[in-house]
Order: C-alpha cells, then sequence, then structure tokens
C-alpha cells in the first residue's frame, strides 16, 4: 500500500525512525502525456498534474515534512502566510495530527475554493489588509518571537518535501526531462524540483538533468523585473506574489540548469487554462502559466533545436481551488423545456 512520499523517498529525506511521519498519502500523482501540446511544441509534453494531492496542489508535498518535523520539535501551533494552497494544505496536515493552526491572507485576494479548504479544518483564518508579501513578514515576525513553527517554503522541510515531484518524474521516464516547466510565485517549487533533479543525478537514478523553465505573470513578476512588485496584480492568484522568498535560490537553478524565468500576460494564461480544460485537465489558472510559456517559447523558436526531446509542465493545483474564474469563462447552463425534441436540437442531433 502507498504511504506518501515519506515512506517512499525516506532515503532523500532528512527523517529518522523518531520522526512522527504526518501524511494524507500525498505525492503519486499522475504524468500525462499532452498530444495536442506535443504536437504543436515538437517536443513530448507531459503534465504533472499536482491538483490529485489530497488537498489538490503540490503543496503536499512540502507540508508532510513540514509538519512532521513541527511535530518531532514538540511544536503545538503552525502559522503560514498564503495565497491559499500553502493555507489549505497547512490546515489540513494540522488536523490530522491535533496541531493549532493559524493563517495570514490578504484580504480580497484568495480563491473561495482554498479559503473554504482552510475554514472547514478548524484553521484560525485571519485577514489582512495588505498582500502576500505583506502576511508573510508578519508571519516570520511572529514565529520569531513566539513558540510557533513557520511552514511556509522559507521552513526548509517544505523544499524537502516538494523535491519529490522530480523524484516521480524520473521513475515515471526513467530519466530527466530535457525541460522543466513550471509557475514562479514564491519561487519554492522550482527551487524544489532543481534540487530534486540533481540529489536525483547524483545517486545515479537518472543521467541528465533538465533545463529549468519557470514563468511568472506578467503583472507579478519580479524575478523577471529584477526588483520586488509593491502591488502584484493577476488573476492567478496562486502566484501574485511581489517579493519572493526563495528568489535567490530559484535564480540559482536558473542559472545552474542553463533555463530561464520569464513572464506571461493573464490573457496567455487564460488561453492555456482554457487549452489544458479541453484536453480534460482542469487545473487552477497559476497551473496554466507553464503551458503558456512553453507557447510562447515555441513562437519564438526557443526548441527548434531539441525536437523529439521532453518536457514536463507541473500543473501545481486543481481547477476547483478556483471555480470563479471557470465560471466567468464559460457560457451559463441552456435552460429547456423537458422536450427530447429540444434537448436533441441544442446537442446538434
Amino acid at each position: 500500500m502507498y504511504k506518501g512520499i515519506i515512506e517512499k523517498y525516506r532515503d532523500f529525506l532528512p527523517v529518522t525512525a523518531k520522526t512522527p511521519v504526518v501524511t494524507l498519502n500525498e505525492g503519486n500523482t499522475p504524468l500525462i502525456f499532452s498530444e495536442d501540446l506535443s504536437e504543436e511544441i515538437g517536443l513530448k509534453v507531459y503534465l504533472k498534474y499536482e491538483g490529485l494531492n489530497p488537498t489538490g496542489s503540490f503543496k503536499d508535498r512540502g507540508m508532510t515534512m513540514a509538519i512532521s518535523k513541527a511535530k518531532e520539535k514538540g511544536a503545538t501551533t503552525v502559522m503560514c502566510a498564503s495565497t491559499g494552497n500553502t493555507s489549505a494544505s497547512a490546515a489540513a496536515y494540522a488536523a490530522k495530527c491535533g496541531l493549532k493552526c493559524a493563517v495570514l491572507i490578504p484580504d480580497g485576494n484568495i480563491a473561495l475554493g482554498k479559503l473554504s479548504q482552510a475554514m472547514i479544518h478548524n484553521a484560525k483564518v485571519i485577514a489582512i489588509r495588505g498582500n502576500f508579501d505583506d502576511a508573510l513578514n508578519l508571519v516570520k515576525a511572529i514565529t520569531e518571537k513566539y513558540p510557533i513553527e513557520l511552514v511556509n517554503s522559507l521552513n526548509p522541510f517544505r523544499i524537502e518535501g516538494q523535491k519529490s515531484g522530480a523524484f516521480e518524474v524520473c521513475d515515471s521516464l526513467n530519466d530527466a526531462p530535457d525541460f522543466h516547466a513550471i509557475p514562479v510565485g514564491n519561487a519554492g517549487n522550482i527551487t524544489a524540483y532543481w534540487k530534486g533533479y540533481k540529489e536525483y543525478h547524483t545517486a545515479g537514478k537518472s543521467k541528465t538533468l533538465p533545463k529549468m523553465l519557470g514563468f511568472q505573470a506578467a503583472g507579478s513578476a519580479p524575478i523577471v523585473l529584477g526588483h520586488a512588485v509593491e502591488k502584484p496584480e493577476t488573476l492567478a492568484t496562486a502566484i501574485r506574489i511581489g517579493n519572493p522568498a526563495s528568489w535567490k535560490p530559484a535564480l540559482a537553478a536558473r542559472d545552474e540548469s542553463s533555463g530561464l524565468i520569464d513572464s506571461v500576460t493573464d490573457e496567455e494564461i487564460l488561453s492555456a487554462y482554457k487549452r489544458l480544460a479541453n484536453g480534460g485537465v482542469f487545473a487552477e489558472p497559476a497551473s496554466a502559466a507553464p503551458v503558456a510559456g512553453i507557447l510562447k517559447l515555441k513562437a519564438q523558436g526557443y526548441f527548434k533545436d531539441f525536437k523529439g526531446g521532453r518536457i514536463v509542465c507541473t500543473l501545481t493545483g486543481h481547477g476547483l481551488k478556483d471555480p470563479n474564474i471557470a465560471i466567468k469563462n464559460v457560457g451559463q447552463p441552456v435552460t429547456l423545456n423537458p422536450d427530447i425534441k429540444d434537448i436533441l436540437k441544442e446537442v446538434g442531433l
């Protein structure tokens, strides 16, 4: 029976026999081959669908480690700042093992699907008048002074857990891909994947290393711009972050892998979001950023020398995390009388 990433990859993680493993059987998410994207890009495109983690996002990989180590340390309370996914994951894992959880969110800038998760798991959710960066600064100040464990990606155990995504990709493909495309918000995930790829390569589990391709939303692209963005704006709320906590490690991942970090517009994100859904995969808007990104790079001729290569796009969260975006961008149900002829006419028969 599968028991989560800690048991699966224990040899690569900083745990001991004394670590109380807090798991919801996270990880083991599918790597889906995309026929239409492969045809357009000219590479074999795979979608790492992290929306099928227990709370619907990749955050569960890091949270199983962060909460397990907090429990081992004897903590009674954990805290995070969040645009949504981190709060949902922290609340669920804290509930699993009886820890208290407090969450600071930017007022009015969190998707309801994510907020509902934190609330139902009995986290103390506090909306502050400010953005994510303001919330994170408060959380850092509080956890430095009081006996509360910080579980944002500044917590190194979060990165340790999240690197397992790279292990799974290599296990599925029997090697690393040529490219790995990923959304960049707080930049912990690009950092973690690169760490995972390097560790698997060093251990002889993979023969190659990928180029890391990170994508920020144009209205929230501090790494691309080279300076913090005071008021980040994008419909992709999961990456609406103006001053990433893992900025320097993300640059290292980019440079060490000979990759890049670029930006895509909300229009490009929304187009890719719909395209994924048309192919049967419902992912939250931020997840569509790397798909929008590789389509942009294809148009620029970036992949012309890599025909037949492989690229993995991490889809970080499930589409149900942000249902309002979907509802706003599809038509409303048609209302008809209960008449068979009318129904058949409507479906084109």
